[in-house]
Protein backbone atom coordinates (compact mmCIF):
# COMPACT_ATOMS: atom_id res chain seq x y z
CA UNK A 1 0.00 0.00 0.00
CA UNK A 2 1.24 3.63 -0.96
CA UNK A 3 1.21 6.05 1.56
CA UNK A 4 -0.77 9.44 0.13
CA UNK A 5 2.22 11.97 0.11
CA UNK A 6 2.16 14.84 3.01
CA UNK A 7 1.28 18.04 1.89
CA UNK A 8 2.07 20.76 4.70
CA UNK A 9 3.99 22.79 3.42
CA UNK A 10 2.20 24.80 0.92
CA UNK A 11 3.19 28.39 1.54
CA UNK A 12 0.58 31.05 1.05
CA UNK A 13 -0.62 34.56 2.34
CA UNK A 14 2.93 35.42 2.86
CA UNK A 15 4.81 38.34 1.56
CA UNK A 16 7.75 37.72 -1.57
CA UNK A 17 10.65 39.92 -0.61
CA UNK A 18 11.25 43.40 -1.02
CA UNK A 19 13.74 43.29 -3.22
CA UNK A 20 14.31 44.46 -6.98
CA UNK A 21 12.79 47.76 -6.58
CA UNK A 22 14.33 51.32 -7.22
CA UNK A 23 14.82 52.51 -3.92
CA UNK A 24 14.91 56.15 -4.82
CA UNK A 25 12.03 56.52 -7.16
CA UNK A 26 9.87 54.16 -4.59
CA UNK A 27 10.28 56.69 -1.90
CA UNK A 28 8.28 60.21 -3.11
CA UNK A 29 9.21 61.99 0.04
CA UNK A 30 12.97 61.18 -0.36
CA UNK A 31 12.63 62.35 -3.96
CA UNK A 32 10.62 65.56 -2.53
CA UNK A 33 13.30 66.30 -0.16
CA UNK A 34 16.17 66.32 -2.67
CA UNK A 35 14.43 68.66 -4.56
CA UNK A 36 13.53 71.28 -2.61
CA UNK A 37 17.17 70.90 -0.96
CA UNK A 38 18.73 71.89 -5.01
CA UNK A 39 19.05 68.15 -5.57
CA UNK A 40 16.74 67.75 -8.41
CA UNK A 41 19.03 67.37 -11.50
CA UNK A 42 20.31 64.58 -10.21
CA UNK A 43 17.15 62.52 -9.99
CA UNK A 44 18.59 60.39 -13.13
CA UNK A 45 21.68 59.52 -11.36
CA UNK A 46 20.09 58.40 -7.90
CA UNK A 47 17.10 56.70 -9.66
CA UNK A 48 20.34 54.36 -11.15
CA UNK A 49 21.57 54.23 -7.49
CA UNK A 50 18.35 53.36 -6.21
CA UNK A 51 17.77 51.02 -8.75
CA UNK A 52 21.46 49.48 -7.90
CA UNK A 53 21.17 48.85 -4.34
CA UNK A 54 17.37 48.00 -4.49
CA UNK A 55 18.25 44.74 -6.16
CA UNK A 56 18.30 41.15 -4.94
CA UNK A 57 21.85 40.75 -5.44
CA UNK A 58 23.07 43.69 -3.11
CA UNK A 59 20.43 42.44 -0.10
CA UNK A 60 22.29 39.73 -0.39
CA UNK A 61 25.53 41.19 -0.32
CA UNK A 62 24.41 42.64 2.99
CA UNK A 63 23.16 39.48 4.51
CA UNK A 64 26.15 37.48 4.08
CA UNK A 65 28.77 40.42 5.08
CA UNK A 66 26.58 40.51 8.34
CA UNK A 67 26.68 36.53 8.91
CA UNK A 68 30.35 36.08 7.99
CA UNK A 69 32.14 38.93 10.44
CA UNK A 70 35.88 40.37 10.19
CA UNK A 71 38.59 38.31 11.26
CA UNK A 72 41.78 39.49 13.08
CA UNK A 73 45.15 38.46 11.49
CA UNK A 74 47.96 39.62 13.66
CA UNK A 75 50.70 37.48 12.01
CA UNK A 76 51.35 36.00 9.05
CA UNK A 77 52.73 32.11 8.70
CA UNK A 78 56.23 32.91 9.52
CA UNK A 79 56.05 35.04 12.38
CA UNK A 80 55.65 38.38 11.17
CA UNK A 81 53.54 40.82 13.26
CA UNK A 82 50.74 42.00 10.26
CA UNK A 83 47.85 43.03 12.08
CA UNK A 84 45.48 42.51 9.16
CA UNK A 85 41.28 42.33 9.25
CA UNK A 86 40.05 39.68 7.18
CA UNK A 87 36.77 40.17 5.24
CA UNK A 88 34.05 38.07 3.78
CA UNK A 89 34.27 39.26 -0.53
CA UNK A 90 30.92 40.32 0.12
CA UNK A 91 31.86 43.28 2.10
CA UNK A 92 34.38 44.66 0.01
CA UNK A 93 31.95 44.19 -2.96
CA UNK A 94 29.84 46.80 -1.20
CA UNK A 95 32.75 49.10 -0.12
CA UNK A 96 33.82 49.38 -4.26
CA UNK A 97 29.96 49.83 -4.84
CA UNK A 98 29.64 52.99 -2.37
CA UNK A 99 33.33 54.33 -3.60
CA UNK A 100 32.55 53.79 -7.42
CA UNK A 101 29.92 55.66 -6.58
CA UNK A 102 31.59 58.44 -4.30
CA UNK A 103 29.60 58.30 -1.16
CA UNK A 104 33.30 58.84 0.57
CA UNK A 105 34.44 61.61 -1.57
CA UNK A 106 32.00 63.37 -3.73
CA UNK A 107 31.17 66.49 -1.49
CA UNK A 108 35.36 67.83 -2.09
CA UNK A 109 36.42 69.12 -5.04
CA UNK A 110 39.82 67.50 -6.26
CA UNK A 111 42.09 69.61 -3.97
CA UNK A 112 39.84 69.08 -0.87
CA UNK A 113 37.76 71.92 -1.06
CA UNK A 114 33.99 71.69 -0.69
CA UNK A 115 32.19 70.81 -4.03
CA UNK A 116 29.24 73.28 -3.65
CA UNK A 117 26.00 73.20 -5.24
CA UNK A 118 23.94 70.68 -3.70
CA UNK A 119 26.66 67.90 -3.20
CA UNK A 120 25.98 66.93 0.31
CA UNK A 121 21.95 66.30 -0.38
CA UNK A 122 22.32 64.13 -3.25
CA UNK A 123 25.83 62.38 -1.54
CA UNK A 124 23.11 62.34 1.48
CA UNK A 125 20.55 60.69 -0.45
CA UNK A 126 23.04 58.14 -1.70
CA UNK A 127 24.30 57.42 1.72
CA UNK A 128 20.40 57.20 2.75
CA UNK A 129 19.51 54.45 0.06
CA UNK A 130 22.87 52.09 0.85
CA UNK A 131 22.12 52.48 4.79
CA UNK A 132 18.86 50.87 3.74
CA UNK A 133 20.62 47.92 2.72
CA UNK A 134 23.62 47.32 4.50
CA UNK A 135 24.80 49.91 7.06
CA UNK A 136 28.19 48.50 8.69
CA UNK A 137 30.15 49.16 5.54
CA UNK A 138 29.11 52.90 5.68
CA UNK A 139 31.48 53.47 8.82
CA UNK A 140 34.82 53.58 6.90
CA UNK A 141 33.09 55.01 4.20
CA UNK A 142 31.79 58.08 6.41
CA UNK A 143 35.04 58.46 8.30
CA UNK A 144 36.77 58.64 4.87
CA UNK A 145 34.69 61.45 3.52
CA UNK A 146 34.91 63.22 7.15
CA UNK A 147 38.34 63.33 7.36
CA UNK A 148 39.16 65.65 4.75
CA UNK A 149 37.71 68.28 6.84
CA UNK A 150 40.40 67.65 9.60
CA UNK A 151 43.25 66.96 6.95
CA UNK A 152 42.33 70.35 6.09
CA UNK A 153 44.10 72.07 9.04
CA UNK A 154 47.46 70.50 7.27
CA UNK A 155 47.68 71.71 3.71
CA UNK A 156 51.04 69.42 2.92
CA UNK A 157 49.47 66.25 4.08
CA UNK A 158 45.90 67.10 2.53
CA UNK A 159 47.76 67.75 -0.78
CA UNK A 160 49.06 64.43 -1.00
CA UNK A 161 46.49 62.30 0.14
CA UNK A 162 43.78 63.69 -1.55
CA UNK A 163 44.58 62.68 -5.20
CA UNK A 164 44.16 58.89 -3.65
CA UNK A 165 41.13 59.85 -1.46
CA UNK A 166 39.80 61.80 -4.45
CA UNK A 167 39.45 58.48 -6.69
CA UNK A 168 36.50 56.70 -6.56
CA UNK A 169 37.97 53.38 -6.66
CA UNK A 170 38.64 50.69 -3.58
CA UNK A 171 41.87 48.60 -3.16
CA UNK A 172 41.47 46.54 0.19
CA UNK A 173 45.18 45.50 -0.21
CA UNK A 174 47.44 45.74 2.76
CA UNK A 175 49.80 47.77 1.32
CA UNK A 176 51.21 51.40 2.00
CA UNK A 177 48.53 54.72 0.86
CA UNK A 178 50.83 56.02 -1.53
CA UNK A 179 50.65 52.74 -3.40
CA UNK A 180 47.21 52.54 -4.01
CA UNK A 181 44.39 53.30 -6.21
CA UNK A 182 42.14 54.30 -3.59
CA UNK A 183 42.45 54.89 -0.07
CA UNK A 184 40.28 55.13 3.65
CA UNK A 185 40.50 56.78 6.70
CA UNK A 186 39.47 55.93 10.20
CA UNK A 187 39.41 57.62 13.61
CA UNK A 188 40.95 56.93 16.98
CA UNK A 189 39.68 59.47 20.11
CA UNK A 190 37.75 56.61 22.90
CA UNK A 191 40.14 55.27 25.65
CA UNK A 192 39.61 52.91 28.52
CA UNK A 193 39.31 55.98 30.87
CA UNK A 194 36.53 57.42 28.73
CA UNK A 195 35.01 58.40 25.86
CA UNK A 196 33.62 61.53 26.50
CA UNK A 197 36.31 63.67 27.77
CA UNK A 198 38.73 63.27 25.58
CA UNK A 199 40.84 65.92 27.06
CA UNK A 200 41.71 63.00 29.60
CA UNK A 201 43.46 60.81 26.79
CA UNK A 202 46.67 59.68 28.23
CA UNK A 203 48.21 58.58 24.71
CA UNK A 204 51.12 60.52 24.35
CA UNK A 205 52.93 61.79 21.09
CA UNK A 206 57.28 62.55 21.00
CA UNK A 207 58.49 64.39 18.19
CA UNK A 208 61.02 62.16 16.12
CA UNK A 209 62.78 64.39 13.58
CA UNK A 210 59.83 66.41 11.44
CA UNK A 211 57.24 63.49 12.38
CA UNK A 212 56.10 61.90 15.99
CA UNK A 213 56.61 58.78 17.68
CA UNK A 214 52.63 57.75 19.67
CA UNK A 215 52.74 55.00 22.87
CA UNK A 216 49.14 54.42 24.61
CA UNK A 217 45.96 52.63 23.71
CA UNK A 218 42.43 53.09 21.86
CA UNK A 219 39.83 51.39 23.77
CA UNK A 220 37.75 52.23 20.37
CA UNK A 221 39.21 52.72 17.11
CA UNK A 222 36.67 52.31 13.87
CA UNK A 223 37.56 50.09 10.84
CA UNK A 224 41.14 49.09 11.52
CA UNK A 225 41.48 47.88 8.35
CA UNK A 226 41.82 51.71 6.81
CA UNK A 227 44.85 52.84 5.24
CA UNK A 228 45.42 55.35 8.08
CA UNK A 229 43.58 57.10 11.10
CA UNK A 230 43.42 60.32 12.85
CA UNK A 231 44.01 59.56 16.04
CA UNK A 232 44.30 62.09 19.06
CA UNK A 233 47.72 62.28 21.82
CA UNK A 234 49.08 64.40 24.08
CA UNK A 235 52.28 66.36 23.79
CA UNK A 236 53.83 68.79 26.41
CA UNK A 237 51.56 71.47 24.63
CA UNK A 238 48.35 69.62 25.08
CA UNK A 239 45.95 67.31 23.03
CA UNK A 240 46.77 67.24 19.92
CA UNK A 241 45.62 65.52 16.26
CA UNK A 242 48.03 63.07 14.21
CA UNK A 243 47.78 61.69 10.87
CA UNK A 244 48.65 57.56 11.59
CA UNK A 245 49.47 55.72 8.34
CA UNK A 246 49.46 51.97 8.33
CA UNK A 247 53.00 51.62 6.80
CA UNK A 248 56.03 54.04 8.13
CA UNK A 249 57.34 56.22 4.95
CA UNK A 250 60.22 53.76 4.74
CA UNK A 251 57.21 50.72 3.93
CA UNK A 252 57.58 48.76 6.88
CA UNK A 253 54.29 48.04 8.87
CA UNK A 254 53.95 50.55 11.32
CA UNK A 255 53.72 49.90 15.25
CA UNK A 256 49.70 49.74 15.33
CA UNK A 257 49.03 46.71 17.22
CA UNK A 258 45.63 45.46 17.00
CA UNK A 259 44.28 43.83 20.91
CA UNK A 260 41.13 42.28 19.57
CA UNK A 261 38.22 43.18 17.51
CA UNK A 262 34.92 43.95 19.73
CA UNK A 263 32.02 41.73 19.96
CA UNK A 264 29.25 44.47 18.99
CA UNK A 265 25.66 44.55 19.21
CA UNK A 266 25.06 44.87 15.63
CA UNK A 267 27.38 46.75 12.84
CA UNK A 268 28.16 43.24 12.67
CA UNK A 269 29.43 43.52 8.93
CA UNK A 270 32.19 46.34 10.12
CA UNK A 271 35.35 45.60 12.39
CA UNK A 272 35.75 47.84 15.57
CA UNK A 273 39.37 47.10 17.28
CA UNK A 274 41.13 47.69 20.20
CA UNK A 275 44.10 49.11 19.66
CA UNK A 276 48.01 49.82 21.26
CA UNK A 277 50.88 51.99 19.84
CA UNK A 278 54.10 50.83 20.33
CA UNK A 279 55.88 54.34 19.10
CA UNK A 280 53.59 54.47 16.11
CA UNK A 281 54.68 56.98 13.43
CA UNK A 282 52.68 59.59 13.22
CA UNK A 283 52.15 63.35 11.57
CA UNK A 284 50.56 66.07 13.40
CA UNK A 285 47.35 67.41 11.54
CA UNK A 286 46.89 71.46 13.00
CA UNK A 287 48.24 73.27 15.69
CA UNK A 288 49.73 71.12 18.33
CA UNK A 289 47.63 71.34 21.39
CA UNK A 290 44.36 72.23 19.32
CA UNK A 291 43.65 68.55 18.79
CA UNK A 292 39.62 68.60 19.47
CA UNK A 293 39.30 71.71 17.34
CA UNK A 294 41.06 69.98 14.87
CA UNK A 295 39.04 66.84 15.00
CA UNK A 296 35.94 67.80 15.54
CA UNK A 297 35.68 69.20 11.86
CA UNK A 298 35.42 65.69 10.88
CA UNK A 299 33.13 64.98 13.92
CA UNK A 300 30.72 67.48 12.91
CA UNK A 301 30.63 65.54 9.26
CA UNK A 302 30.10 62.07 10.64
CA UNK A 303 27.57 63.34 13.15
CA UNK A 304 25.68 64.21 10.29
CA UNK A 305 25.86 60.57 8.59
CA UNK A 306 24.97 59.23 11.73
CA UNK A 307 21.33 60.99 11.30
CA UNK A 308 21.09 60.50 7.68
CA UNK A 309 21.64 56.52 8.21
CA UNK A 310 19.39 56.84 11.22
CA UNK A 311 16.47 58.52 8.78
CA UNK A 312 17.61 55.32 6.26
CA UNK A 313 17.13 52.33 8.52
CA UNK A 314 13.47 54.07 9.44
CA UNK A 315 12.62 54.20 5.98
CA UNK A 316 13.97 50.60 5.61
CA UNK A 317 11.77 49.46 8.25
CA UNK A 318 8.52 51.07 7.20
CA UNK A 319 8.59 50.00 3.24
CA UNK A 320 9.19 46.26 4.67
CA UNK A 321 6.74 46.95 7.31
CA UNK A 322 4.37 48.46 4.40
CA UNK A 323 4.98 46.01 1.58
CA UNK A 324 4.46 42.61 4.23
CA UNK A 325 0.88 44.80 5.13
CA UNK A 326 -0.38 44.89 1.47
CA UNK A 327 0.48 41.11 1.24
CA UNK A 328 -0.79 39.79 3.88
CA UNK A 329 -4.19 39.01 4.93
CA UNK A 330 -6.12 38.62 8.22
CA UNK A 331 -9.50 38.38 8.88
CA UNK A 332 -10.53 38.47 5.47
CA UNK A 333 -9.06 41.44 4.44
CA UNK A 334 -5.05 42.54 3.76
CA UNK A 335 -3.71 43.99 7.05
CA UNK A 336 -3.14 46.96 5.07
CA UNK A 337 -6.46 47.70 4.67
CA UNK A 338 -7.17 47.20 8.87
CA UNK A 339 -8.09 50.37 10.39
CA UNK A 340 -5.67 50.00 13.37
CA UNK A 341 -2.92 48.91 11.32
CA UNK A 342 -3.22 52.13 8.99
CA UNK A 343 -2.93 54.35 11.81
CA UNK A 344 -0.01 52.40 13.02
CA UNK A 345 1.97 53.01 9.57
CA UNK A 346 0.30 56.34 8.29
CA UNK A 347 1.38 57.99 11.72
CA UNK A 348 5.24 55.81 11.15
CA UNK A 349 5.43 57.06 7.54
CA UNK A 350 4.82 60.82 9.11
CA UNK A 351 7.76 60.28 11.17
CA UNK A 352 10.09 58.57 8.43
CA UNK A 353 8.56 61.80 5.97
CA UNK A 354 9.65 64.24 8.61
CA UNK A 355 13.17 63.12 9.42
CA UNK A 356 14.30 62.80 5.80
CA UNK A 357 13.08 66.12 5.21
CA UNK A 358 14.82 67.67 8.03
CA UNK A 359 17.89 65.95 7.29
CA UNK A 360 18.13 67.15 3.87
CA UNK A 361 17.07 70.67 5.05
CA UNK A 362 20.57 69.87 7.24
CA UNK A 363 22.91 68.88 4.32
CA UNK A 364 21.72 71.96 2.70
CA UNK A 365 23.16 74.08 5.59
CA UNK A 366 26.10 72.16 4.92
CA UNK A 367 26.29 72.75 1.15
CA UNK A 368 25.38 76.53 1.56
CA UNK A 369 27.34 77.36 5.10
CA UNK A 370 30.76 77.98 3.76
CA UNK A 371 29.06 80.91 1.61
CA UNK A 372 26.02 81.78 4.27
CA UNK A 373 26.45 82.59 7.20
CA UNK A 374 22.59 82.03 8.43
CA UNK A 375 22.98 78.46 6.94
CA UNK A 376 26.30 78.36 8.72
CA UNK A 377 24.86 78.98 12.08
CA UNK A 378 21.59 76.23 11.56
CA UNK A 379 23.76 74.01 11.01
CA UNK A 380 26.14 74.65 13.94
CA UNK A 381 23.22 74.92 15.79
CA UNK A 382 21.11 71.71 14.11
CA UNK A 383 23.49 69.31 13.57
CA UNK A 384 23.59 67.91 17.46
CA UNK A 385 19.83 68.66 17.51
CA UNK A 386 19.17 66.72 14.78
CA UNK A 387 21.48 63.61 15.66
CA UNK A 388 19.54 63.87 19.42
CA UNK A 389 16.31 63.12 17.95
CA UNK A 390 17.03 61.26 14.64
CA UNK A 391 19.03 58.50 16.10
CA UNK A 392 17.44 58.22 19.61
CA UNK A 393 14.01 57.87 17.57
CA UNK A 394 15.19 54.69 15.23
CA UNK A 395 15.27 51.62 17.98
CA UNK A 396 11.42 52.50 19.23
CA UNK A 397 10.57 52.78 15.59
CA UNK A 398 12.37 50.01 14.07
CA UNK A 399 10.73 47.47 17.03
CA UNK A 400 7.31 48.73 16.10
CA UNK A 401 8.08 47.66 12.21
CA UNK A 402 9.39 44.16 13.26
CA UNK A 403 5.92 44.19 15.15
CA UNK A 404 3.99 44.58 11.65
CA UNK A 405 5.68 41.27 10.49
CA UNK A 406 5.06 39.59 13.49
CA UNK A 407 7.83 36.58 14.11
CA UNK A 408 8.92 36.91 10.44
CA UNK A 409 10.08 40.47 11.60
CA UNK A 410 11.54 38.97 14.73
CA UNK A 411 13.88 35.98 12.63
CA UNK A 412 17.20 36.60 11.28
CA UNK A 413 16.05 35.22 8.04
CA UNK A 414 14.54 39.18 7.61
CA UNK A 415 16.74 41.99 7.09
CA UNK A 416 14.23 43.95 10.08
CA UNK A 417 16.18 41.96 12.95
CA UNK A 418 19.42 43.74 11.86
CA UNK A 419 18.10 47.06 11.02
CA UNK A 420 17.26 46.88 15.06
CA UNK A 421 20.45 45.62 16.40
CA UNK A 422 21.95 48.37 13.97
CA UNK A 423 20.09 50.91 14.96
CA UNK A 424 21.72 52.26 18.50
CA UNK A 425 24.98 52.57 17.42
CA UNK A 426 24.33 56.11 15.95
CA UNK A 427 22.96 57.71 18.63
CA UNK A 428 25.81 56.17 20.79
CA UNK A 429 28.59 56.82 18.26
CA UNK A 430 30.43 60.45 18.08
CA UNK A 431 28.42 61.88 21.25
CA UNK A 432 25.53 60.23 23.30
CA UNK A 433 21.79 62.17 23.64
CA UNK A 434 23.54 64.30 26.57
CA UNK A 435 26.13 65.14 24.75
CA UNK A 436 24.31 65.76 22.01
CA UNK A 437 22.19 68.22 24.08
CA UNK A 438 25.18 69.89 25.95
CA UNK A 439 26.43 71.04 22.26
CA UNK A 440 23.39 72.64 21.74
CA UNK A 441 23.72 74.24 25.01
CA UNK A 442 27.29 75.17 24.25
CA UNK A 443 26.31 76.61 20.91
CA UNK A 444 23.82 78.70 22.05
CA UNK A 445 25.99 80.31 25.35
CA UNK A 446 28.62 81.21 22.23
CA UNK A 447 26.58 82.50 19.50
CA UNK A 448 23.67 83.41 21.21
CA UNK A 449 22.15 86.08 18.75
CA UNK A 450 23.21 83.69 15.40
CA UNK A 451 21.19 80.65 17.12
CA UNK A 452 18.10 83.43 18.17
CA UNK A 453 17.75 83.94 14.77
CA UNK A 454 17.97 80.39 13.62
CA UNK A 455 15.18 79.96 15.71
CA UNK A 456 13.40 83.43 14.79
CA UNK A 457 13.92 82.03 11.24
CA UNK A 458 12.01 78.34 12.44
CA UNK A 459 9.10 80.74 13.73
CA UNK A 460 8.74 82.31 11.07
CA UNK A 461 8.67 79.17 8.52
CA UNK A 462 6.33 77.16 11.30
CA UNK A 463 4.23 80.18 11.51
CA UNK A 464 0.27 79.45 11.56
CA UNK A 465 0.81 75.93 12.08
CA UNK A 466 -0.46 74.38 15.18
CA UNK A 467 1.56 74.40 18.40
CA UNK A 468 4.42 76.26 16.54
CA UNK A 469 3.90 79.50 18.30
CA UNK A 470 3.95 77.65 21.36
CA UNK A 471 7.00 75.49 20.66
CA UNK A 472 9.38 78.51 20.13
CA UNK A 473 7.98 80.31 22.99
CA UNK A 474 8.81 76.91 24.88
CA UNK A 475 11.80 76.87 23.54
CA UNK A 476 13.25 80.06 24.29
CA UNK A 477 12.52 80.01 28.04
CA UNK A 478 13.53 76.47 28.41
CA UNK A 479 17.36 77.75 27.07
CA UNK A 480 17.30 80.58 29.24
CA UNK A 481 16.93 79.31 32.32
CA UNK A 482 19.38 79.32 34.76
CA UNK A 483 19.45 75.32 35.25
CA UNK A 484 18.94 74.75 31.05
CA UNK A 485 20.74 71.71 31.55
CA UNK A 486 18.13 69.67 33.45
CA UNK A 487 15.51 70.18 30.82
CA UNK A 488 17.88 70.22 27.61
CA UNK A 489 16.27 66.85 26.28
CA UNK A 490 12.83 68.37 26.41
CA UNK A 491 14.47 71.73 24.40
CA UNK A 492 16.59 69.81 22.15
CA UNK A 493 13.14 67.57 21.40
CA UNK A 494 11.26 70.25 20.68
CA UNK A 495 13.78 72.45 19.02
CA UNK A 496 14.40 69.13 16.25
CA UNK A 497 10.47 68.84 15.82
CA UNK A 498 10.32 72.20 15.20
CA UNK A 499 13.08 72.30 12.63
CA UNK A 500 11.50 69.10 11.22
CA UNK A 501 7.98 70.63 11.06
CA UNK A 502 9.65 74.12 8.56
CA UNK A 503 11.96 71.49 7.23
CA UNK A 504 8.59 69.21 5.93
CA UNK A 505 6.58 72.49 5.55
CA UNK A 506 9.28 73.41 2.22
CA UNK A 507 8.44 69.72 0.84
CA UNK A 508 4.86 68.96 1.90
CA UNK A 509 2.65 71.56 3.75
CA UNK A 510 -0.56 69.14 4.31
CA UNK A 511 2.10 66.62 6.02
CA UNK A 512 3.76 69.75 8.04
CA UNK A 513 0.35 70.51 9.52
CA UNK A 514 -0.11 66.69 10.32
CA UNK A 515 3.47 66.68 11.94
CA UNK A 516 2.27 69.62 13.91
CA UNK A 517 -1.09 69.09 14.75
CA UNK A 518 0.27 65.65 16.21
CA UNK A 519 3.65 66.49 17.72
CA UNK A 520 3.93 70.38 18.18
CA UNK A 521 0.04 70.99 19.73
CA UNK A 522 -0.18 67.98 21.90
CA UNK A 523 2.71 65.52 22.84
CA UNK A 524 2.61 62.73 21.17
CA UNK A 525 1.73 59.28 22.87
CA UNK A 526 4.68 56.91 23.42
CA UNK A 527 3.03 54.47 20.85
CA UNK A 528 2.94 54.55 17.04
CA UNK A 529 -0.96 54.86 16.03
CA UNK A 530 -2.10 56.53 18.90
CA UNK A 531 -3.17 59.73 16.75
CA UNK A 532 -6.22 60.51 15.34
CA UNK A 533 -5.78 60.94 11.53
CA UNK A 534 -8.54 60.81 9.08
CA UNK A 535 -9.33 58.31 6.46
CA UNK A 536 -7.74 60.79 3.80
CA UNK A 537 -4.95 61.83 5.25
CA UNK A 538 -3.83 58.00 6.36
CA UNK A 539 -4.26 56.85 2.59
CA UNK A 540 -2.05 60.00 1.14
CA UNK A 541 0.57 59.29 3.81
CA UNK A 542 0.98 55.65 2.65
CA UNK A 543 0.75 56.29 -0.76
CA UNK A 544 3.41 58.58 -0.41
CA UNK A 545 5.09 56.18 1.80
CA UNK A 546 5.07 53.93 -1.13
CA UNK A 547 3.11 53.44 -4.18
Amino acid sequence: MTQAPFATHDVFNQSPPFENVDLFTVDAPLAAAVAANGGEAATAELSDFGKQWGSAAMAERGRVANENTPKLRLFDARGNRRDEVEFHPAYHELMAHSAHAGVHNSTWSADGKPAGGAAEVVRAARFYIASQVETGHLCPITMTRASVAALASQPDILAKTMPVIGTRAYDPSFAPWWTKRGMTLGMGMTEKQGGTDVRANMTRAERNGEAWRITGHKWFMSAPMCDAFLVLAQTMNGLSCFFMPRFAPDGTVNAIHFQRLKDKLGNRSNASSEVEFHGAYAELIGEEGKGIRTIIQMVQLTRQDCAIASAGLMRSGLAHALHHARHRSVFQKHLADQPLMQAVLSDMALHVEASIALVMRLCRAFDRAPADAGEAAYMRLLTPAIKYWTCKSAPGFLYEAMECLGGNGYVEEGILARHYRESPVNAIWEGSGNVMCLDVLRALGREADAALAVLRALAEETKGLPGAAEAVGSIGQSFRRPDSERVARLAVEQLALLAATAALNQVSPKNAELLAATRLAERHAGMYGAVDLSDTDQRALLARALP
